[in-house]
């Protein structure tokens, strides 16, 4: 049960809103900041016209408890929900190459094409590219019969508890993703970069720093040296910002994992992370990384019109297993890359 707390932006109490008879705000629980609810304190609130006009209320909210959860704005439709996206981050994204776009909306996308009975590990939206959204909004449009949870986690907490000395090699070493685009295996690259055209895709890895090197008639093997630590811009805050769990070996289910080996040696697999010299990072650090993972994380079920935002270097996120048919949209926006963080 939501337990109403009022909210000062600068000291952790009261509330005082530039309109307090319109939202309220509320945790979703006691003791757990993130995110921040709101709710519509009468009828009838616009929801995207309300965000127009408080745009900065809700960027000093988001700053400070890292996700908000905007709940019973009575949101019927897709297009709704982007335009109140849109009054929150104006430059939404609309080429977002990981995600299908949503069929009727200029800049929403469906969410991750994954097998619901399989959970969607920890992770920062594009972390493992030269480019991602700072902000990023989920909306259901169906919450599942059961199960198919958002869990979020605060990334400067998750920071604060891992080994200060896993920190400091991630810091000094960060981390390499490694891309082998497999046809029938995995998405190709002529998808991935929406191009037949190899020159085309060769441009584009230049431009955002990607190391390549073509295999044969039709593969493709990338890699690119990112962070895992890092500092948020605009609150200067150490995050542990990654896609560490999505990519690592050692996190792949079982029966899947000793599929592939059997195919393939594991420096050929379609998806890998290593520490940014080529060398692996240990089962042993990938275990405490979700331990940590999971001390910081926070779900909810979904209702119907529920949009959830987050800034997406404080706050990672991941999907539980559901049964029966879940509709989750996403937008995404105010991109940003390596070359505007701090060192």
């Amino acid at each position: 049960m939501l337990q109403s707390r009022s909210l000062n932006l600068g000291r952790r109490k009261g509330v005082n809103l530039s309109d307090p008879s319109l939202v309220e705000t509320s945790y979703l629980s006691p003791g757990d900041e993130t995110p921040l609810v709101m709710r519509p304190a009468v009828a009838s609130v616009n929801l995207a016209g309300w965000a127009k006009t408080n745009r900065a209320f809700i960027e000093t909210a988001l700053l400070k408890h890292g996700a908000i959860l905007f709940r019973g704005f009575d949101l019927q439709s897709v297009s709704q929900f982007e335009q109140v996206a849109s009054a929150i981050c104006p430059d939404l994204f609309s080429d977002y190459g990981d995600l299908p776009p949503e069929s009727g909306a200029g800049k929403v996308y469906q969410s991750t094409p994954y097998p619901k009975e399989q959970t969607i590990l920890f992770h920062n939206e594009a972390s493992h590219t030269n480019r991602w959204p700072m902000k990023q909004f989920f909306h259901c449009v169906q919450p599942a019969r059961q199960g198919g949870e958002t869990p979020i986690a605060d990334c400067r907490k998750v920071y604060r508890l891992l080994d200060p000395a896993i920190v400091e090699r991630f810091e000094e070493k960060r981390v390499m993703y490694v891309r082998n685009f497999i046809t029938a295996l995995d998405v190709s690259w002529q998808e991935f970069f929406k191009t037949t055209e190899r020159s085309v895709a060769e441009d584009y890895c230049h431009e955002a720093a990607i190391e390549f090197r073509w295999d044969g008639d039709d593969g493709l093997r990338t890699h690119q040296i990112c962070r895992a630590a890092a500092k948020h811009p605009k609150t200067g805050e150490p995050v542990f910002f990654n896609q560490l769990q999505l990519h690592h070996v050692s996190c792949l289910l079982p029966q899947v994992r000793d599929s592939l080996l059997a195919i393939f040696r594991e420096e050929n697999l379609p998806r890998n992370v290593y520490y940014g010299d080529g060398s692996p990072i240990e089962e042993s650090v990938m275990r405490e990384i979700d331990q940590a993972y999971r001390q910081a994380a926070v779900e909810f079920t979904w209702q119907q019109g529920d949009v959830l935002l987050v800034d997406n270097m404080l706050v990672a996120h991941g999907r539980k297993p559901f049964s029966g048919d879940r509709k989750i949209v996403v937008a995404m926006g105010e991109m940003i890359s390596n070359h505007d963080l701090q060192s």
